[in-house]
């Protein structure tokens, strides 16, 4: 059996930008992609493109690359429903498909028309359910499982400590987003040894501090209005006052990797260094649909 971090590799791409573009742009790129040497392209289920068809698309399209949900919303199906997503791409996919999974935010649960709750608790259960999801015919007479062959890894969305110590007791390992090495660093202490730690980390090929800075203050500014990474990033000792007005060039420093390939390579590496099995790269363009691939061959080029 491939293990998580062997189907995942050293290095990803958040591609998020692909689900909100058609698929007729989508298809020659992914050529390109494949070709970069990334290991794993990321996608992310928001209110766009749902998450198992758009990965069934991917690895349809693609030969070598893991596709890695980051992440199927909880709220959009039930456990039996996510489990057997995942077997079904695991069978027609082996080995390249990595199942990331969220509880998402309150604004987004509430469009869905769901009450967000208690989270942890939540997707406590929700992930004891999906261990225990049968795939099986319905009728009496016919008890027998007949799952796939394989094992999808299953990924949780994790950022606080509780929601990471889930991801070590009830998960294969735990990816966070918005988040820096200190947090990568404080993540493996909890995860231990035998958890697969995939952080994502932001990077920007903008060389001038300015212009730089306008790209990632327009990419953070959803982040910082949502309770769950305001939260965690003043757990990773960042003020309130480094929130406010767009965020503080100290906070968008050090949550963002600017200034060229270089720059985004040193971060990956400080991420490593911290305990990363995996990094996931995201390259901020001018909007969450501006897939900018002269940066993301330049980043490829540097993680080499």
């Amino acid at each position: 059996m491939t293990s998580a971090v062997d189907m995942l590799g050293a290095t990803g791409l958040w591609a998020g930008q692909l689900s909100l573009l058609p698929a007729r742009t989508v298809r020659p790129l992914l050529t390109q992609l494949e070709g970069l040497g990334f290991d794993t392209l990321w996608i992310n289920e928001s209110l766009s493109k749902e998450a198992f068809a758009h990965a069934g698309f991917l690895l349809g399209e693609t030969e070598r690359v893991t596709v890695a949900t980051g992440i199927a919303n909880i709220w959009a199906r039930d456990p039996i429903a996510m489990r057997n997503g995942g077997r079904t791409l695991t069978d027609a996919h082996p080995d390249r498909f990595v199942l990331g999974v969220g509880v998402s935010h309150g604004p987004l649960v509430g469009t869905r028309g769901h009450d967000y709750g208690s989270p942890l608790e939540r997707m406590r259960t929700y992930l004891a359910d999906m261990a225990a999801a049968p795939f099986r015919a319905p009728q009496p007479d016919s008890p027998e499982d007949l799952r796939p062959e394989g094992t999808t890894p299953i990924i949780l969305a994790a950022l606080g400590p509780r929601m990471l110590e889930l991801a070590r007791e009830a998960a294969d390992g735990a990816t966070p987003y918005v988040i820096d090495p200190n947090h990568t660093r404080r993540a493996r202490e909890i995860l231990g040894p035998d958890r697969v730690l995939a952080p994502a980390q932001a990077v920007c090929m903008e060389r001038d501090a300015g212009r730089a800075r306008t790209l990632a203050r327009a990419w953070l500014a959803l982040y910082l209005g949502l309770p769950n990474y305001a939260n965690n990033l003043r757990r990773l000792g960042y003020t309130d006052e480094d929130l406010a007005h767009g965020g503080s060039d100290a906070l968008v420093d050090g949550i963002v990797a600017w200034g060229g390939p270089g720059a985004a390579a040193e971060r990956v590496a400080a991420h490593r260094e911290a305990g990363a099995d995996h990094v996931t790269v995201y390259v901020l363009g001018e909007g969450p649909d501006d897939l900018r691939m002269a940066d993301v061959e330049a980043v490829a080029a540097a993680l080499a």
